[in-house]
């Protein structure tokens, strides 16, 4: 009870003083508000008081449990606490407030992404907290069994602010066990909780003491509680004395619990009141939880479900289990407040992606009310924010290269949910807990890829979990799995006809682990095992036995043991051959599966992505109908992204080590069948893959010399959104060769993709740009594309693309000063006279133009011979295409009376030479098929028909028979497509 006297030296607070009777001299008794725990304490220290003559004043209040007794303390007494407390602690607590916000608003650099504005306060949603009981805690460890996994509906829902309330019987509750499986958002909810309190948002406590349990775990050396505080806390030096001497209401969080190993038995863990006793900090935590020390202390526990029964029942006021995002209201919250965050966008396109944010949202809101799958997965706030990654990854990057991967996000989610725990810190092997699922689920996750299937039967689960388990600590180690682990990468599959199977949290997550499986090497027959074991004994051992030997030898000249010293020396050689086929293997496997002809024909696996989280636009799949085949298209592509020195350096955090010498074998095994096998000419849409895979192996090296065998790039049909872009302009960007071909027809490109893609173009010869709505804006920067120095385009084709009257003045200006471009297709561009006019003018300036298609552009007889006129004084420019334009009779016949050898221009206007048939005429009539489905059809109907009565005039005037027989076979094909067209089959 004297104890409280060192903090008269500090002044830093006075107290109640009582003279007593029968004393010679005045003295003063410091009683604290529990001098001693328990009602043990209280007893013998007024038996104490009352052996000394001394009465127990009435000024003194008791703790005990849940109830408190007050007595009528005077009126002056309380208003000098209360002053003393607010000047000799608000400074220090408020330095202490400041310092933890600061430190617990900081954000990982994995959050940055979403805009300089993201904080814990803008974006956090709380999860569902439910009141538990010691009973459910005890129960037995569930089965990997479907009843037994799925969540059950959360009823005695409490919140934060309430779990510290009386409990039934109207006890004051003082610790409280806060428990989750992994991904339920333990520590992000500690975090809130501790930075609402810096904001005065949780005013039941004055003083908040965070401790990380992981911290406390690696220290070992005594430590007295008040020297931990300050150690942690230099702010709080003048408040720690206060502790236990005042009626502070104080709130000790310990986050974490499994990583300590708690002895509760009074022989392993002795009894402690003293906050200057140095003890182990497990034992400074013991004593707290018994009440023992500090008893009004409040605590809060947060750990994992198979560390609750560590501390006994009798320590605890309350249970509380984190459920996460039960319900899907919670979670379209949170995709609306990180979505929306300003600047999540990035920089420079914060107005032109409002609308696309709003669209987003809007899209995962409807694929969460209609896909039970993806809301089982958000059911657990990690995989909320792996979607929101995912989809920011997506949609938002804009730089070159991008700065990050697919790969990336995956290990970087792991290792904020993980960061390198051990699965069970009381286990001797101290495996880590991302290694023990790499071995164990990771198998299951690559078995189903190499037999395709995604869903999983109770019986392959206890094959890949139960069939090894032979020793205690394995079964030990499957039980902590069981009841922490398993729930955050399997799920209960909500598929009709699938009720009693499992599946993959997320489908994409299956492919990392297998490839995680992989790559570590964990795919190995048992023979492979043990030789490795094996060969690594007798290594080690063979260097000691080598220098014995070579001493032996100079003593006794003995002939065999050189002979024996080579043996010992042939096996860890073999088995060093072994590994390096085992990797040969492995690069077999990322190289067989990259390029597998049945998913030639797919979407690409950025759009395979966007589709599994947003769900398909468009009438639902009937239940009677047949499923496609599960592609696995990632799976190479992790492994190689696995391979990165970034990645594998954040595995080695997490136990799971991949060395430098093994990556760069694979690499090397790799390149020669990666590179032979991207040379075959690949579908638009695996080329793609293909190109993404370099992004994500992460390795300039390789990805130059894969790329410099590239010199046709076929990406036609594919959606080039801007981080698909962003990745073909990083990939090709490690070499500065030209490309011969770069095919980017149908792409929904725009003006900001022709800027991301600005380097790549320059280098290309042939560029196909149709199909892209591409307008006025595009043509600009089509026009800094030409008219740089460097540029080395030469074949340029624009068709069906609104680049209209300003597009055209672009183009102009580009002819104009461009010394590389021989061919230019403006096909179908609404260019209109006033368009084709302008270019007309500016193309006199030009010197290397040979071919100009001017089709299907409205033109009039004015613009069409305006332009024919230019051709004929044009030095290079020989061929004109002016078909399905506007052109009258007096201007066909006009154009018809050009000559090759006398005007030096030929133009290309209907299917008829005069009398004769156009050696054109196919190729007219192959553009009108292809571009068919873009142009308006009964435009097209009027323009056939006018062919087809010209073709019929034409052959009548001939009296050649041989000539007649062409006219009909051309007339055959121009009826042949009228018919389609009205049928409605072309």
């Amino acid at each position: 009870a004297m104890q409280c006297q060192s903090c008269l030296s500090r002044g830093s607070w006075t107290h109640p003083r009582r003279s007593l009777p029968g004393s010679r001299g005045t003295q003063s008794v410091y009683l604290c508000a529990a001098p001693v725990p328990g009602t043990a304490g209280s007893y013998f220290l007024r038996k104490i008081l009352c052996a000394s003559g001394i009465s127990l004043p009435r000024g003194c209040a008791r703790y005990q449990g849940g109830s408190q007794e007050r007595s009528a303390q005077p009126s002056s007494s309380r208003h000098g606490l209360s002053h003393l407390r607010n000047v000799a602690t608000s400074d220090a607590i408020k330095k202490h407030q400041k310092s933890l916000s600061a430190w617990f608003s900081h954000q990982p650099n994995e959050e940055r992404q979403f805009g300089p504005s993201f904080s814990l306060d803008a974006v956090h949603v709380d999860p569902v907290i439910r009141e538990s009981s010691l009973e459910e805690v005890l129960k037995p460890s569930p089965d990997l069994t479907i009843q037994n996994q799925l969540q059950q509906p959360c009823s005695q829902v409490i919140s934060l602010q309430n779990l510290f309330d009386v409990d039934a019987c109207g006890r004051q509750v003082k610790n409280v066990v806060l428990y989750g499986t992994v991904g339920t958002g333990k520590s992000t909810l500690i975090k809130k909780m501790v930075v609402d309190w810096c904001h005065g948002r949780l005013p039941r406590f004055e003083l908040v003491i965070p401790f990380s349990c992981e911290d406390l775990s690696h220290s070992h050396a005594p430590i007295s509680l008040r020297r931990l505080i300050t150690k942690k806390y230099q702010h709080l030096r003048d408040v720690v004395p206060m502790l236990g001497a005042s009626n502070l209401k104080v709130l000790f969080i310990l986050n974490g619990l499994e990583r300590l190993n708690l002895d509760f038995r009074l022989a392993g863990t002795e009894l402690c009141c003293d906050p200057n006793e140095p003890v182990p900090p497990s034992a400074i935590v013991v004593n707290l939880l018994r009440k023992y020390l500090l008893p009004e202390a409040s605590i809060i526990v947060t750990t994992r479900p198979s560390a609750v029964r560590r501390i006994p029942g009798k320590y605890v006021g309350r249970y509380a289990e984190i459920c996460g995002f039960s319900d899907t209201n919670l979670q379209k919250l949170y995709f609306q407040m990180r979505l929306s965050q300003p600047g999540c966008s990035g920089e420079g396109s914060a107005g032109s992606s409002s609308g696309e944010k709003e669209n987003l949202v809007e899209m995962l809101s409807r694929n969460l009310e209609r896909h039970d799958q993806i809301a089982a997965a958000c059911f657990l706030p990690s995989y909320c924010w792996l979607v929101c990654t995912t989809l920011h990854f997506l949609y938002f990057t804009r730089t070159v290269p991008p700065s990050q991967t697919l790969t990336g996000i995956y290990t970087s989610f792991l290792r904020l949910n993980f960061s390198g725990e051990v699965l069970d810190s009381t286990d001797p092997t101290n495996i880590s807990m991302m290694k023990y699922v790499a071995k164990t689920v990771g198998k299951l996750a690559y078995e189903g890829v190499m037999s395709r299937k995604t869903c999983f039967s109770e019986d392959d689960l206890q094959q890949c979990f139960e069939v090894e388990m032979k020793t205690e600590s394995e079964l030990n180690l499957l039980e902590v799995f069981r009841r922490d682990v398993f729930r955050f990468f399997l799920t209960p599959c909500v598929q009709p006809g699938k009720e009693h199977t499992f599946v993959f949290t997320i489908p994409a997550m299956q492919e990392y682990l297998a490839a995680l499986h992989v790559v570590l090497g964990e795919k190995k027959t048992l023979a492979q095992r043990v030789g490795k074991e094996l060969s690594e004994v007798i290594g080690k051992v063979s260097e000691d036995v080598a220098v014995v030997l070579n001493i032996i030898s100079k003593v006794l000249p003995l002939r065999f043991l050189p002979v024996l010293f080579n043996l010992l020396k042939i096996f860890p050689r073999y088995f060093s051959r072994l590994s390096g086929k085992d990797r040969d293997a492995i690069a077999h496997t990322m190289a067989e599966e990259l390029f597998k002809e049945e998913d030639y024909y797919n979407d690409d696996v950025l759009d395979q992505i966007n589709s599994s989280i947003l769900g398909v636009e468009g009438p639902m799949r009937h239940p009677d109908e047949a499923p496609d085949d599960e592609v696995f298209e990632l799976f190479p592509i992790f492994m190689g992204g696995i391979l990165s020195r970034r990645n594998r350096a954040i595995l080695e955090q997490l136990g799971c080590s991949i060395k430098n010498l093994a990556a760069f074998e694979i690499a090397k095994a790799m390149k020669k069948t990666v590179i032979r096998n991207s040379r075959k000419g690949l579908p638009p849409s695996e080329l793609m893959d293909y190109l993404f895979f370099l992004h994500e192996f992460q390795n300039e090296r390789f990805t130059a010399e894969a790329i410099r065998s590239l010199r046709t790039v076929n990406l036609s049909s594919v959606k080039m959104t801007p981080l698909k872009c962003c990745v073909l302009a990083s990939v090709m960007g490690t070499t500065c060769h030209e490309v011969e071909e770069l095919n980017l027809t149908s792409c929904n490109l725009d003006t900001s993709s022709l800027r991301i893609l600005f380097p790549v173009l320059l280098r290309c010869k042939a560029l196909h740009l149709q199909l892209n709505s591409l307008g006025s804006d595009a043509c600009k920067e089509i026009r800094d594309l030409l008219l740089h120095d460097k540029c080395v385009v030469s074949n340029l084709r624009l068709a069906n693309n609104p680049v209209g009257e300003q597009g055209a003045q672009y183009l102009a200006e580009a002819l104009a000063g461009n010394r590389s471009l021989t061919h230019l297709s403006l096909l179908h561009t609404a260019l209109g006279d006033r368009g084709t006019e302008v270019i007309a003018q500016h193309l006199a300036e030009n010197k290397h133009l040979q071919e100009l298609n001017l089709g299907y552009n409205s033109l009039t007889d004015a613009a069409a011979l305006q332009v024919v006129e230019v051709a004929k004084k044009h030095a290079t420019l020989d061929k004109v295409h002016l078909y399905f334009n506007d052109i009258s009779e007096e201007g066909k016949r006009a154009l018809h009376s050009l000559r090759m050898d006398r005007d030096g221009v030929r133009a290309l206007v209907f299917l008829t030479a005069g009398t004769d048939v156009s050696d054109y005429w196919s190729h007219i009539l192959n553009v009108v098929q292809r571009n068919l489905p873009f142009w308006d059809r009964e435009r097209v109907r009027q323009h056939l028909t006018l062919i087809l009565q010209d073709l019929e005039s034409s052959r009548r005037q001939t009296a050649n028979p041989w000539r007649k027989a062409k006219f009909l076979r051309v007339e055959s094909e121009v009826k042949k497509m009228l018919g389609e067209l009205q049928h409605g089959t072309l």
